[in-house]
């Protein structure tokens, strides 16, 4: 093309041409509005359609705007925390989470990520992997001294660390209950109290007097928390409801415990080991072997998670520490707005030590209802929280036992409620 004919097609001096044009452009650029403006609405609709899918929660977080981060912990385990923490203080608050019977280091993976969403300045989530697969089988005190030496490590690695709490599952509920009777610290210290009086430490009229300190692992003991943790066993009526409470399923059940190894003794109180009463049993006291009261006296709150119903593996009783006739009646129980699945909330109140808990030799024969009774006894001299959880009528019921926690996002969904009223609850 020429310069001329470059000239004459480049020529806006028509006026009609330039109209045109014009016209031209206001056309494109109105309708360039009306499509932006049509995928606007329609991307809105399509944000709406995409979250219809999630149960509507009024306590749900679905956001993103704490980004988490999952770190390999040289202990085997998962560190969970805020990858943007920004500046102040480094998180001095720890949780350990722990699995039940064959579980992973992913049945807390969703709980985790909530946790820190909710608090990314305040904790750091570690999800124990001390105790997963097989490994569930070997016993609550195997487990125990695993998991303690496992939070020891890395309380070591993280001296910033002020506080602990737990979080346990099922059988990880009992595993964290011998872990931290392993971990008990008390320790005695002087300060002055003036001159004149007498010292409680020495009887001198030193001017000093005692404070007890009482830590776990060195640390502030905070939130000791269970979901579905069959705390007085298996054995006895009604205790693993898949039984459906024939006593003739419940005896070939506990005949048949060593499928699930020493756990499984020890959850149907079949264990006797060196002549000793069975490790549940001694774990209702201070025993000879490990202070497992006073460990669980250390922490500031004590919270009990269970399920109503449909949880085939652990009964409502032995999770919620409660006997059978003290059970709420299920009408006089009401569904919370905020937290769709749970029924009945028991704050935690003061004890009465009245009642004598029955001696080793006063149970005869290590019969099931002593031995429940005495377990009772001995664990509701402290305070609990009790949280009773209910999925009637979600088309997940059939999965209480672990949509309870969340295992699994995808099948445990209906339990997200239960996880934001733990997080929602938390004490620092």
């Amino acid at each position: 093309m020429g310069s001329s004919e470059m000239d004459k097609g480049l020529n806006f001096s028509d006026e009609d041409g330039v109209g045109k044009r014009k016209s031209e452009m206001g056309i494109e650029n109105k309708e360039s509005k009306k499509s932006e403006m049509g995928i606007g609405k329609r991307n809105k609709k399509a944000k709406r359609r995409r979250f219809s899918i999630f149960p509507k929660f009024s306590c749900m977080r679905l956001d993103d705007e704490v980004p988490v981060v999952e770190t390999p912990a040289d202990e085997g385990g998962f560190d969970v925390e805020a990858s943007q923490k920004g500046p102040g203080p480094a998180p001095n608050h720890l949780v350990v989470m722990v699995n039940g019977i064959i579980g992973s280091v992913d049945d807390w993976k969703y709980a985790a990520e909530q946790f820190v969403k909710a608090y990314p300045h305040d904790i750091i989530v570690y999800r124990s992997q001390s105790n997963y697969s097989k490994l569930t089988f070997d016993g609550v005190d195997v487990m125990g001294i695993r998991l303690a030496e496992e939070v020891q490590s890395v309380v070591k690695r993280t001296p910033h660390i002020q506080k602990i709490s737990f979080v346990g599952h099922s059988l990880g509920g009992l595993v964290c209950r011998y872990a931290i009777a392993k971990l008990y610290e008390q320790r005695s210290a002087r300060i002055t109290c003036g001159q004149g009086m007498e010292c409680s430490l020495n009887g001198s009229t030193d001017a000093c007097a005692k404070e007890v300190s009482k830590k776990i692992a060195g640390l502030e003991p905070v939130n000791f928390i269970t979901f579905a943790t069959p705390h007085l066993g298996c054995r006895g009526h009604k205790q693993a409801p898949a039984f459906c409470g024939l006593y003739s399923l419940e005896k070939v059940a506990a005949s048949s415990s060593w499928l699930l190894g020493r756990s499984g003794r020890h959850l149907f109180l079949k264990d006797h080991d060196e002549g000793k009463p069975p490790l549940l049993l001694r774990m209702a006291s201070d025993s000879e072997d490990l202070p497992f009261i006073s460990a669980l006296q250390s922490f500031k709150r004590r919270v009990a998670y269970a399920n109503t119903s449909f949880d085939y593996l652990v009964g409502w009783s032995t999770s919620s520490l409660r006997r059978r006739s003290d059970l709420p009646k299920r009408r006089n129980m009401k569904k919370v707005d905020k937290y769709p699945h749970i029924v009945n909330i028991e704050e935690a109140t003061s004890v009465s030590f009245q009642e004598e808990t029955p001696t080793m030799a006063n149970i005869n024969g290590h019969k099931s209802q002593q031995m429940e009774e005495a377990m009772i006894r001995g664990l509701t001299k402290l305070s609990w929280e009790r949280v009773d959880v209910s999925f009637k009528g979600s088309i997940q019921k059939f999965l209480a036992h672990t949509a309870i926690q969340v295992q699994s996002y995808n099948i445990n969904s209906d339990g997200v409620d239960v996880i934001q009223h733990m997080i929602d609850n938390f004490a620092f």
